[in-house]
């Protein structure tokens, strides 16, 4: 099976949506299969990998209800070996529809089963609220990539989203885990952003990446060219940190495996 992570935080504008595109992005430039999977109704991944709601007939709406196959909402992209399964506007009532349905927590985890032998990594972006689409990602997930922008109340979305984790940890999906922190959006001469990266790191210790995502100008223009920064400006500052944090992101892994199998 794929690794399949979450990239969640229940406070917005933390650039949860930027670090989903880009991770995913770097892991299929540096040889993982990778597949996004778009469930938040806003549609905003889709459209930064080039896949806007406007030109999609069937995606992750089709495929949750079990109307369409995995393979069936797939979409290539500009990035080679990244595939999206993009947001459509059916999504909106997804919430409502899903309640209706057996397994509804588990409809996600089931669809991904597909994914067996096709991806190294499942990359999932939902809504930053806590909703039925939210639990459906964190009962699929193997982790929970954390982003947390270098400010006042980063660490208020971050208790937020512990709190669901454990809910969902006792209640659905005993293995999941935080796979670590990722300090977004931070302007080095900033003297609060860098007291607050030192107050994660006094709390987290190691759980917080050591690769730092910068504010940049070329990740925000990225996404309204329809592709990610590896694609739109590969030299910028933002594209070379998101491809750090991926080699850091799989270093860990493979660590992990392999303590895994020494155990």
């Amino acid at each position: 099976m794929p690794r399949i992570l979450s990239v969640s935080n229940q406070k917005g504008g933390v650039g949860k949506t930027t670090t989903a595109i880009n991770l995913a992005a770097s892991l299929a430039h540096l040889g993982r299969p990778t597949l996004l999977v778009d469930l938040d109704p806003q549609g905003n991944a889709s459209s930064g990998v080039g896949c806007p709601m406007s030109e999609v007939d069937a995606g992750a709406y089709d495929a949750l209800i079990g109307e369409a196959t995995l393979a069936e909402v797939s979409w290539g992209t500009s990035v080679d070996g990244l595939d999206v399964v993009p947001a459509i506007e059916a999504l909106l009532g997804a919430e409502i529809e899903l309640y209706g349905l057996e397994r509804r927590e588990r409809r996600l985890e089931e669809l991904l089963r597909q994914a067996n032998g096709f991806y190294d990594y499942v990359i999932c972006d939902g809504p930053p609220s806590l909703g039925m689409l939210t639990v459906n990602i964190l009962t699929a997930a193997d982790a929970v990539l954390v982003p947390v922008q270098a400010e006042y109340f980063a660490l208020e979305g971050l208790g937020m989203l512990m709190r669901t984790m454990d809910q969902v940890r006792r209640g659905l999906n005993p293995r999941l885990r935080r796979e670590g922190i990722i300090v977004t959006m931070r302007d080095p001469r900033s003297r609060l952003a860098n007291e607050v990266e030192e107050e994660l790191r006094r709390v987290f210790g190691a759980e917080v990446f050591d690769t730092v995502i910068p504010r940049n100008v070329r990740l925000s223009e990225a996404p309204s060219h329809g592709e990610p920064a590896l694609s739109y400006e590969p030299s910028s500052a933002g594209a070379r940190s998101y491809l750090r944090l991926a080699e850091e992101l799989l270093r860990r892994n493979e660590s992990r495996l392999a303590g895994e199998v020494v155990a």
